[in-house]
């Protein structure tokens, strides 16, 4: 049985997603090179192993697939096409893999600019927290063409426990993608309102948690955010603002449709409140906080 292929990796975005998905690259033997605008996160990538680049072009150069792990389609067009982007030096028949969370339109854009250069460009939004991608374990939801899977099938593999294979073009990842980012804001908007109410009926928020994650009101969201309130710790695992952008995204596309979703424009009220007090950087169940600020009510951690 031969070894499994090993390829050269450009890692774009050492993020909280990207850092462990450049480890998980790393410990699959593959040769990986970070780039990052915080230089002290590229010199400890370099201390784990990788190798460190300080623009996107010196990264994306040799490597036979880049990996793109930024917040949004602008970063993403910039790592693409700007000053020092991968595009003036990645090479032919090379993948662009863009992790990043966007308009389903953009992506067809972005990667119809790529493949007119020769490049392929796989749509691959992942899912699953810092954890995951650190334990090579994310959910990613992607499209392209049957050549971007086949070029890029040795990074997923080392990344992902489970690969969707959505389509055969750019556009579908993202749209399931922002699927998956309505029910996620939704829920944590639900579930931040809950335990703050709970709070201020007086009732024991822990156990409240004990009860209701072994009861039917349970959410995914609700077992992995309601702990941050509870031990009134904020610092962010995923910003409030993420969901600002991408429920905001969603309220473009209804709009373009013409689709009623008056329970996600809700909810984007309700991170935007949240932001606008301040809020913003913070992890997003800050938003039981934006809750107990304007009742009133008190939460672990609060300031006196």
């Amino acid at each position: 049985m031969s070894a499994p292929e090993k390829s050269r990796v450009a890692v774009i975005g050492l993020g909280s997603m990207g850092y462990g998905m450049a480890l998980s690259l790393l410990r699959a033997g593959h040769a990986v090179v970070g780039c990052d605008v915080a230089g002290e996160t590229v010199a400890r990538f370099v201390k784990d192993g990788g190798e460190g680049a300080s623009t996107p072009a010196a990264a994306a150069q040799n490597a036979d697939i880049v990996v793109s792990v930024v917040v949004n389609a602008v970063q993403t067009e910039a790592i693409l096409f700007g000053k020092d982007g991968v595009a003036e030096t990645l090479g032919k028949d090379a993948v662009f893999i863009s992790s990043a969370t966007m308009d389903p339109d953009i992506a067809r854009r972005l990667a119809g600019q790529l493949e007119a250069t020769g490049r392929h460009y796989l749509d691959a939004p992942i899912s699953g927290g810092a954890q995951r991608a650190a334990q090579g374990e994310l959910t990613i939801l992607a499209s392209g063409s049957a050549a971007a899977f086949a070029k890029a099938r040795p990074a997923l593999d080392a990344m992902a426990a489970k690969l969707y294979e959505l389509g055969d073009a750019a556009g579908q990842g993202a749209a399931f993608k922002m699927i998956n980012q309505l029910l996620a804001g939704v829920h944590i908007a639900a579930a931040s309102e809950a335990i703050a109410f709970a709070a201020r009926q007086g009732l024991d928020i822990r156990k409240v948690y004990e009860v209701i994650t072994s009861s039917a009101g349970n959410s995914w969201m609700f077992e992995n955010r309601v702990p941050h309130v509870l031990d009134g710790d904020y610092t962010p695992r995923s910003a409030v603002d993420i969901f600002v952008k991408d429920l905001g995204i969603i309220q473009d596309m209804a709009r373009s449709a013409k689709f009623p979703v008056p329970v996600s424009a809700a909810a984007l009220q309700m991170f935007l409140m949240t932001s606008a007090a301040g809020m913003g950087s913070d992890d997003d169940a800050s938003v039981a906080r934006m809750y107990a600020q304007v009742t009133g009510t008190a939460l672990p951690g609060a300031k006196k």
